[in-house]
C-alpha cells in the first residue's frame, strides 16, 4: 500500500506532525476530483521523446519533417507525431504505487481525470489500457496543455481550488497554485517544499535512481572492447615505447566516449524491444528509472568529448572514429534489422578498433591480424544473437523473434557461427607456420599451444549458448566467466613466452 513519506501542509499553512496512509480518505473528498499527469508521473518515462524516436525509427525520413512541425508549436508536434506512430501501452513503464491508489480512489466512487500536454490520441491510448479515467484532458493540436493553460482548463471545469492534482515538475506549479491538494511524486524535499508555499502537499512515492545508474548506462563493462586499439602495438612487439602508449591510451578513451554515445543512442531507438525482453527489460530507461532526457543531452556531449580526445593524436584518426561512429548509428538505425548483414558489422566495429589503433601508432595491422579478427569476430557477433534467439525461445515458445532472426534460424547461426570461430583458428595456425611469425617469435614453436585453447574456448562460449546461459554480450561473458577467463589468460601466457 502506497504510504506518505513525506510533509503534508495545509494552503499557505503549517506542517502535518502525522502523516497519513494515502489508502485512507475521508467521504467528503468523493466530491473533488483528481486529476493526474501523465509523464514522469503516472508513466515513468516520457512519452513524446518515445513517440518522436518510434516515428524516426520505422521512418527515418521524417526526422527531417521534426522542426518544420515544431516551427508551428509543440501541441501541432505532438499531434503530427501522434498521427504517425501508435505506442505499445502494454509496455509502457507506469508508476504501479500511483496506479494501485488511483483504483482505490475510484472504487470509492471519486472521479479521476486524466490531464496532460501529450497529444489527446497518446493520452486516450493509455486511458483506454488503463481504464482508470472518467474523462481525458490534452492538447489537440493548436493548444498546448501545459503549465498555465492546463490550469486555466482545469479552473474553468472544476474551479479554483476544486481539484486536487497529481504531478511531478516545476511546470506544474502553475496547476498547483490554483489545485485543493498537490499530490507530489519523485521529487526532491526541496522542491516539495516549493510546492508547499501555494498548495497543501502529500507526497505519494519518492524514488530517485541510484547515482551508479547514471554511469551504468555508459556500459563501462563494454569498454573492454576498446582495448582492442593495442593490439596492432602489442602485435608488433613494440609495446616497450611509452610514446606510443600513451597515443594508445588517448584513443582508448577517445572509443570509450564515442561507444558510450553509441550505447545511449542505441537505447533510446531499442525502448520497445527492450522492455519485451526477460532481461533487458530491467535496463535503467526501459524500465523508467532514468529520464530520457539524460541520453538525448549526454549523446552529443560524449561524441564531442571523444572527438577531443582524437584530435591530441590526428586528424586522421578523428576520421576513422568517425566513421565507426557512424556505423554504430547505422546500426540502431536500420542495420540491426537485416539478417545476416547485422553480424557482418558488428564484426567489422571490432576490427575497425584495431584498424585504429594502428592509425593512431602509424602501425597497419598485417593481413592475418584482419582475417583472424574478421573471423573471431564474426563468430562472436553469431552467437550473440543465436544466444537471443535462445533465450526468446523460453518467453515467446515457437514463435519466438530475436532482432531480424527466427527461431527456425539458430540452427544456421550456430552452423555458421562455429565454422567461422574455427577459421579463426585455421587462419591462426596457418600464421604459425609463416615467415613473419618465425621472424616475431623467438620460440614460435610453442605458439602451436595456442589453436588447442582457442578451439576450446570457441567451442565452450558456443556451448554456453546453446545451454541458453548467453543472457549478455559474448566479451563480456568471456571475461566473468571464470572457464573463459582462465583460456583467455592462458593464451596471453603463450604468446609472451613465444616472444
Amino acid at each position: 500500500m502506497v504510504q506518505e513519506t513525506g510533509i503534508a501542509r495545509s494552503s499557505r499553512g503549517e506542517e502535518s506532525k502525522e502523516p497519513r496512509p494515502l489508502s485512507s480518505f475521508d467521504p467528503s473528498e468523493l466530491t473533488i476530483p483528481l486529476v493526474v499527469d501523465l509523464d514522469g508521473t503516472l508513466v515513468r518515462t516520457d512519452l513524446l521523446i518515445e513517440s518522436i524516436v518510434a516515428l524516426v525509427k520505422a521512418r527515418s525520413r521524417y526526422s527531417f519533417a521534426l522542426p518544420l512541425w515544431l516551427l508551428k508549436g509543440r501541441a501541432a508536434l505532438k499531434q503530427e507525431v501522434a498521427r504517425r506512430i501508435s505506442l505499445d501501452t502494454c509496455l509502457i513503464p507506469y508508476r504501479s504505487e500511483l496506479v494501485e491508489y488511483l483504483e482505490a480512489q475510484r472504487s470509492q466512487g471519486r472521479s479521476v481525470v486524466l490531464a496532460t500536454a501529450n497529444d489527446g490520441r497518446v493520452a486516450q491510448q493509455v486511458a483506454d489500457h488503463l481504464r482508470l479515467f472518467d474523462s481525458v484532458l490534452a492538447s489537440d493540436g493548436r493548444t498546448n496543455l501545459s503549465g498555465e493553460c492546463k490550469r486555466e482548463r482545469l479552473v474553468a471545469q472544476f474551479g479554483e481550488r476544486g481539484f486536487d492534482y497529481v504531478a511531478n515538475e516545476a511546470c506544474d506549479m502553475a496547476v498547483w497554485s490554483s489545485a485543493r491538494r498537490a499530490l507530489v511524486v519523485n521529487t526532491s524535499q526541496q522542491f516539495v517544499r516549493s510546492v508547499a508555499r501555494v498548495a497543501e502537499v502529500q507526497i505519494l512515492c519518492e524514488e530517485h535512481p541510484h547515482r551508479a545508474e547514471y554511469l551504468n548506462v555508459l556500459r563501462p563493462q563494454h569498454w573492454l572492447k576498446n582495448l582492442l586499439v593495442l593490439v596492432p602495438l602489442f602485435a608488433a612487439h613494440r609495446f616497450d615505447e611509452p610514446l606510443l602508449l600513451g597515443k594508445l591510451a588517448w584513443a582508448f578513451l577517445a572509443f570509450c566516449c564515442c561507444a558510450s554515445s553509441g550505447y545511449l543512442f542505441n537505447d533510446l531507438f531499442d525502448l520497445s524491444a527492450d522492455r519485451h525482453h526477460p532481461k533487458k527489460c530491467l535496463r535503467p530507461f526501459a524500465a523508467g528509472r532514468l529520464q530520457l532526457s539524460y541520453a538525448l543531452a549526454m549523446i552529443p556531449t560524449l561524441l564531442i568529448l571523444g572527438c577531443v580526445f582524437g584530435s591530441l593524436i590526428s586528424l586522421l584518426f578523428v576520421g576513422v572514429l568517425l566513421l565507426y561512429y557512424a556505423l554504430t548509428l547505422g546500426y540502431s538505425l536500420f542495420i540491426k534489422r537485416v539478417a545476416l548483414l547485422d553480424v557482418i558489422v558488428l564484426a567489422g566495429l571490432y576490427t575497425l578498433r584495431i584498424m585504429a589503433g594502428g592509425v593512431a601508432v602509424a602501425i597497419w595491422p598485417s593481413e592475418w591480424l584482419l582475417a583472424f579478427s574478421t573471423f573471431l569476430f564474426l563468430s562472436l557477433a553469431l552467437v550473440k544473437r543465436y544466444g537471443e534467439l535462445v533465450i526468446m525461445r523460453n518467453v515467446d515458445g515457437d514463435g519466438a523473434r530475436a532482432r531480424s532472426y527466427e527461431i527456425s534460424d539458430a540452427e544456421l547461426l550456430a552452423s555458421t557461427g562455429t565454422a567461422s570461430g574455427y577459421i579463426a583458428v585455421l587462419v591462426l595456425a596457418l600464421y604459425i607456420t609463416s615467415g613473419a611469425a618465425k621472424a616475431l617469435y623467438g620460440r614460435h614453436q610453442l605458439m602451436w599451444l595456442l589453436c588447442p585453447l582457442l578451439l576450446y574456448w570457441v567451442g565452450h562460449i558456443w556451448l554456453v549458448a546453446h545451454r541458453g546461459k548467453m543472457d549478455e554480450d559474448p566479451t563480456v561473458f568471456a571475461w566473468r566467466e571464470q572457464t573463459s577467463r582462465i583460456l583467455i589468460l592462458l593464451m596471453f601466457c603463450v604468446a609472451l613466452l613465444a616472444i
